[in-house]
């Protein structure tokens, strides 16, 4: 892996769900508006997560199937992955800092809505994505 803000050991790691049609959209989402290209992704389903979330002592089955944020050395799920992401894209996401002020039960409670229903409303693919070769480097 090359050098640079990318592909530092410390920085932000979002695990997604790789067959997931919403969550593959997240992360292209992300890719556009993180143009320093701090955060490096991988598919929960890939051994790369699978070898994080040991590494990081969660325990598989206690975390959701959508989304996890490492960063700095802590897990972050749900709501409060998608608001850390948020808060470190292009002008206008650090915005949503302000939903930060919602109890987390109820961001949560939100969050898994639209979590538990993702594939029936957008669809889900029958194998992970691939990045294209420019985004190589970016996914674990």
């Amino acid at each position: 892996m090359s050098a640079g803000p990318s592909s530092t050991p410390d920085g932000p790691i979002l695990l997604f769900d790789g067959v997931c049609n919403l969550c593959n959209g997240a992360v292209q989402f992300i890719i556009r508006r993180d143009p320093c290209g701090r955060f490096r992704f991988a598919a929960l389903q890939s051994d790369a997560a699978k070898a994080l979330l040991q590494s990081a002592g969660a325990g598989a089955g206690g975390l959701p199937d959508s989304m996890v944020l490492i960063e700095d050395g802590r897990l972050y799920t749900r709501s409060s992955a998608a608001l850390r992401v948020a808060r470190h894209l292009r002008f206008p996401w650090p915005l949503v800092r302000v939903f930060w002020i919602v109890p987390r039960p109820l961001r949560n409670w939100m969050y898994g809505f639209v979590a538990r229903h993702r594939y029936r409303w957008f669809g889900r693919r029958d194998q992970c994505m691939l990045p294209t070769p420019e985004l190589q480097a970016r996914f674990l």
